[in-house]
């Protein structure tokens, strides 16, 4: 695997990130997560990662990308994806913590538009727009179905084809669209989510 050379505005973040304290009850809740991590590294098998939440417009995408970009940097070869119970579009609010946070994002117009999410230099981006979470370019078995928020986790009884479910559950910044609170709570979102990605790859041996 190759070293991704990181765009220095999003390395120094990491390096904030990593000074985020994960409280007792999180490690509880990300322990799964974990496992299923290190079960897979040790068999060998491909590390495939589900992010769903209900509309894959913010947390499942803001998890998707940070869980790709800290598994790459810490030599980790996952493949991770994102999806919703329903498709709608991903958010600009989330695109724009992301772009805060140093990934460089270029985009196509259109009522649900893709995005290239990139990392590093020498790193292929991730194509991120919205989509359900059974969708033909998401995988159909041997992954992980991390539910993010609490609504997909109640409303998707069951996933078909995944070898672990593990429950997140984010808070949604999305109560704080149009105020002046958006920017800083789409922040914390974001890195509550990358400083707990950091956590759980940090704990693969």
């Amino acid at each position: 695997m190759t070293q991704p050379k990181f765009y220095p505005e999003l390395e120094k973040k990491l390096k904030d990130l990593e000074k985020i304290s994960i409280s007792a009850r999180r490690k509880e809740v990300l322990q799964p997560l974990i496992d299923f991590i290190q079960k897979k590294k040790d068999s060998g098998q491909a590390i495939q990662l589900n992010f769903i939440c209900t509309h894959n417009s913010r947390r499942s995408q803001l998890a998707q990308v940070w869980a790709k970009a800290i598994s790459s940097n810490l030599g980790i070869e996952t493949d991770c994806f994102s999806g919703g119970t329903e498709a709608t579009a991903f958010y600009k609010n989330a695109i724009a913590a992301l772009n805060r946070a140093g990934f460089k994002i270029a985009s196509k117009s259109g009522e649900n538009p893709h995005f290239k999410v990139q990392y590093a230099e020498n790193a292929k981006p991730l194509e991120c727009y919205s989509k359900v979470y059974d969708a033909p370019e998401n995988p159909s078995k041997n992954f992980a179905a991390v539910m993010t928020c609490s609504h997909a986790d109640e409303n998707c009884p069951f996933i078909p084809g995944c070898d672990a479910r593990v429950a997140l559950d984010y808070s949604d910044p999305k109560e704080f669209d149009g105020t002046k609170l958006a920017d800083t709570k789409y922040n914390e979102r974001s890195d509550q989510i990358a400083s707990e990605m950091i956590f759980v790859f940090n704990n693969i041996k």
